[in-house]
C-alpha cells in the first residue's frame, strides 16, 4: 500500500501502526538471531513512508530504528483515567517483570501509589519457571501494568501467587492483546478480577474477564495535529 501511493506521485505517506509488529525482537541477545524490529523499520522506510505513528513500543530506544519522524504515543492516557474510574483504595501497582519497571514506576508516581515488582526466571521464551514478588502487597488491590501480553503465562501466575500471598484483588492492564494459545483459558481460570487492553490488536476470542478501551480518539487526534502541523505533546499524561 506504501508503495502503491508512492508511485501514484503522494504528497507525503504517514503509517499509522498501532502495534509494531516483531518489536520485541530489537536486540541481538544470542548468535544467529535476527533483530526484527530493526529489519521491518527498514522495510517501511525503503517503502517511503515520510512518518509513523505507533503506540507503546516494546522498548522507547527502537524509534532510533527509523530515519523519519516517529509519534510514539501512551496507551496511559486511556489506561490511568479507567484505572482511576475504579475508585479502588489501597492500590498498588505492579511489574510483572523487572523490564517493565520503568512503566509501572511511572503509573505509580501518576497514582501515587507503591510500587512492586516480580521477578521471573524464563527457561525459554513464552515459558515462565519461576516468579519472586519483590514488596508488599497484604491487604491490597493490586494492578499489573505491561504493554503486551501474549500466552499470559507470566501475567497469570504473578496474579496467582499475589492472591495467595494476601491481596485484595488483583487487575491487569496491558496495551497489546495478542493473546496467543491458551491465553485466554488462563487468564478465566485466573485470580485475575479483568484483563483491560486497548483495541491496538482485535481479539476476537470470548473472556469474560477481558475488557478492550479504544484509542480510536487517540489516533485521530493525532492524526488532526500531525496534518494541521501543531505539537501532540498534550495527548501525553504521563
Amino acid at each position: 500500500m506504501i508503495d502503491a501511493a508512492k508511485r501514484a506521485s503522494a504528497h507525503s505517506i504517514i503509517a499509522v501502526i498501532p502495534y509494531f509488529g516483531w518489536a520485541r525482537q530489537d536486540r541481538k541477545d544470542k548468535p544467529r538471531v535476527s533483530i526484527g524490529a530493526k529489519l521491518v523499520a527498514d522495510m517501511l522506510s525503503v517503502a517511503g513512508i515520510d512518518r509513523l505513528i505507533t503506540m507503546d513500543l516494546h522498548a522507547d530506544q527502537e524509534q532510533g530504528f527509523f530515519d523519519v519522524p516517529v509519534d510514539h504515543l501512551y496507551a496511559s492516557s486511556v489506561l490511568l483515567p479507567y484505572i482511576k474510574s475504579l475508585q479502588l483504595d489501597n492500590i498498588v501497582i505492579a511489574a510483572p517483570d523487572v523490564g517493565g519497571s520503568k512503566r509501572a514506576s511511572t503509573y505509580s508516581k501518576y497514582l501515587e501509589c507503591p510500587l512492586v515488582l516480580c521477578n521471573k526466571t524464563r527457561p525459554k521464551p513464552n515459558e515462565v519457571a519461576d516468579i519472586q514478588i519483590i514488596g508488599d502487597i497484604k491487604g491490597a488491590n493490586v494492578i499489573l501494568v505491561d504493554d503486551m501480553v501474549d500466552t499470559a503465562g507470566t501475567i497469570t501466575k504473578a496474579a496467582n501467587l499475589m492472591k495467595e500471598k494476601g491481596a485484595l484483588s488483583v487487575r491487569a492492564v496491558a496495551t497489546h492483546c495478542i493473546m496467543s494459545g491458551h491465553a485466554s483459558e488462563r487468564v478465566q481460570d485466573s485470580a485475575l478480577e479483568e484483563m483491560v487492553f486497548t483495541d491496538s490488536i482485535p481479539y476476537s476470542s470470548r473472556c469474560a474477564k477481558v475488557k478492550q478501551i479504544s484509542i480510536a480518539d487517540i489516533l485521530a487526534e493525532t492524526i488532526r495535529r500531525v496534518e494541521n502541523n501543531k505539537s501532540i505533546s498534550s495527548q501525553y499524561l504521563i
